[in-house]
């Protein structure tokens, strides 16, 4: 019982960190709350959370031939992701929220196309693997005595503890949505827009120097 009880606080630990770093998919989870209310936002961010699992059981897999892959592609992979950004960047400063919101009152809301979004924006970035795999041996998580019961116990707490982020950030973001009129909306827009625009030049630079030096 005690050697479950270590595994679920550890899984937990794992899912919320991993979740934690205010990435893109942190910036465009808020920027959906902000615009679109707190369940969108929660959906975008469980597409991460599942995502994350993933990548999760890729890493205690020890697939060493995807692990191979990212090295030997790391600055293509931050290229492409970049250009990805980049191109989300520019949507969101041009994006008008008045519009966006006549849209939502003609139209249900799409949180699966949340979720999906969510998920392609974490898993177009394989780099988190690294992360993963040194929060494995942070906290001791594959260790030779587990079975494939406590396995699946981990993963599970992983998964929860990646929802619980979410779920938690979406909660006080959307507690100051209401002191927010159209105005200051765009405004939000423009700043994560710009937050995302230089989080991808950054990216961008850096992977095409590294990958002509």
């Amino acid at each position: 019982m005690e050697l479950v009880l270590y595994i679920i606080l550890r899984g937990f630990a794992i899912g919320v960190l991993v979740s934690a770093p205010m990435g893109p998919i942190g910036v465009l989870c808020i920027q959906r709350t902000m615009n679109k209310g707190r369940w969108a936002g929660f959906y975008t961010g469980l597409g991460a959370a599942i995502s994350d699992l993933m990548y999760s059981l890729l890493a205690g897999l020890g697939l060493s031939i995807v692990i191979d892959f990212i090295e030997a592609n790391q600055n293509p992979l931050q290229i492409a992701g970049s250009i990805v950004l980049l191109i989300f960047a520019l949507y969101l400063l041009r994006r008008n929220p008045v519009r966006t919101l006549r849209r939502l009152k003609d139209k249900k809301k799409s949180y699966m196309q949340d979720l999906v979004t969510g998920f392609l924006f974490t898993v177009s970035n394989p780099l988190i693997l690294f992360l993963i795999i040194g929060l494995y041996a942070r906290f001791n998580f594959m260790l030779p005595e587990y079975g494939l019961y406590h396995y699946l116990i981990g993963y599970a707490f992983i998964f929860i503890g990646a929802i619980s982020w979410w779920f938690m950030i979406t909660f006080f973001v959307n507690a100051v949505r209401s002191h927010f009129n159209l105005r200051s909306m765009w405004l939000v827009n423009r700043i994560i827009g710009a937050i995302i625009l230089v989080m991808s030049l950054v990216g961008l630079v850096t992977g095409i120097c590294n990958y002509v030096l």
